[in-house]
């Protein structure tokens, strides 16, 4: 598993006209090649009427999966530059679909290739982009007289809290780096001068927004 990669924080749209033709870009993330082609054809079936419904997505740890479509753009005018978006951004899991109705005014190929990317630059700004970081949840478990001192201690650190669990005693679940498990144990010891109880969780994602 990667240590952190960035992808779209969700689905996101944005509509603009250059020249007279709308261009209405979709965003989402996906994680399988399926994923992409179901929301490609959800956006095709809501568009029907469109000119062009033009597509592309990255996927995979190492983008093993990536795929352009013009639908019926001259060819590299569409697809491709949508697709060097994502890549210069450096977003994996993503796909992008822009819908275009022919306004009278044809931009030349120079025009399609920056309309397209764009439209999908600015699509990616409305659906927000997010660092994933993998981390380890640590479970402290600690007695209700320390809860005050060391939540508030938490909060203002450089750790996120995952939840917080009110039972027999109280049990924190702590985001924290895999690099970083030892200094935390050491300085949650520290802080209840050795009463909290700690055990190693899952690893998972934690998702930072960067936009």
């Amino acid at each position: 598993m990667l240590q952190k990669y960035y992808t779209v924080k969700g689905y996101g749209e944005n509509e603009m006209v250059i020249e007279k033709s709308r261009f209405i870009c979709y965003v989402n993330r996906a994680t399988t090649e399926e994923e992409a082609i179901q929301f490609i054809q959800h956006i095709k079936k809501k568009h029907w009427d469109a000119t062009h419904n033009c597509s592309a997505y990255i996927i995979g740890e190492h983008d093993q999966i990536q795929k352009a479509n013009d639908d019926g753009e001259p060819s590299g005018t569409a697809g491709v530059p949508m697709l060097e978006v994502l890549k210069k951004k450096g977003l994996k899991d993503t796909v992008v679909v822009v819908t275009r109705y022919f306004g009278g005014i044809k931009l030349g190929a120079g025009g399609l290739v920056r309309a397209y990317g764009k439209s999908v630059s600015e699509g990616l700004k409305a659906a927000g982009i997010v660092e994933r970081r993998l981390m380890r949840i640590m479970h402290v478990q600690i007695d209700y007289t320390w809860l005050g001192k060391v939540e508030n201690e938490l909060r203002s650190s450089i750790y996120t809290i995952k939840t917080i669990h009110y039972l027999e005693n109280v049990e924190i679940e702590v985001f924290v780096e895999e690099t970083d498990k030892s200094t935390f144990i050491d300085w949650m010891t520290e802080l209840t001068n050795g009463r909290a109880e700690m055990s190693e969780g899952e690893t998972v994602y934690l998702e930072i927004d960067i936009t």
